[in-house]
């Protein structure tokens, strides 16, 4: 299946690997990103739409139609966040979106960007875990085809990308190391752009998807 997909998140080192990888892919056909800001990126498969209140898509529902993939890459750190601001930030704005987007696409196959320690249980000690577990568990209940939620560890930065955190430069080291003594915490984001590629047009036997999960998807 050729996929036509909208990306948000991209102006994000996941989001912009993600997107690197999609516009490579033999199976993605087109790629709108929607972007609070531009990204100053150019592709003859990608469109671009700004648009800054993510909580209010009605002005541009007409260019949301048509796609058979969602790959939700957008995400704010916990750090020095109260609860309730975080969970706006995650919970309200991802489920905002796919509403829109469940709505206008019902044959659509979304996929989320989550963390590894997820707390699906929605009552653990940890509060980023609480609010993504429940964003998980509230994005399976919307009328998409299928929705997938990918929990990635330690991401391995794709080289010559721009938006890659600064502090990685510091940490890609690690990596090696990681990948030989716990291979179930680490892979590269080149493997989660194409593990999303690949449920998005393969399908996977299980909703959630742990590191492991992402390594070997698309083998």
């Amino acid at each position: 299946m050729k996929l036509h997909i909208i990306l948000t998140g991209a102006t994000g080192m996941v989001g912009e690997g993600v997107l690197h990888e999609a516009l490579l892919h033999t199976d993605v056909e087109r790629v709108l990103v929607l972007t609070r800001r531009p990204t100053g990126m150019s592709h003859p498969k990608l469109k671009e739409v700004v648009h800054e209140n993510f909580f209010d898509l009605s002005p541009i529902e007409s260019e949301l139609a048509g796609y058979n993939a969602c790959f939700f890459c957008l995400g704010v750190t916990s750090v020095g966040k109260k609860e309730n601001e975080y969970r706006r930030l995650t919970y309200d704005l991802t489920i905002s979106v796919a509403r829109t987007l469940s709505t206008l696409n019902p044959d659509m196959t979304f996929c989320y960007i989550s963390g590894m320690a997820t707390d699906s249980t929605e009552h653990g000690r940890v509060m980023w875990a609480r609010v993504k577990g429940k964003t998980e568990n509230d994005l399976m209940k919307l009328p998409f085809k299928r929705v997938f939620a990918f929990r990635p560890g330690f991401l391995q930065p794709t080289p010559g990308l721009k938006r890659t955190l600064k502090y990685y430069k510091y940490l890609t080291w690690l990596y090696p190391m990681l990948r030989l003594l716990a291979p179930r915490t680490v892979s590269t984001l080149r493997e989660l752009g194409l593990a999303m590629i690949h449920v998005s047009s393969r399908g996977y036997e299980k909703p959630i998807l742990e590191v492991r999960d992402i390594v070997e998807a698309p083998r």
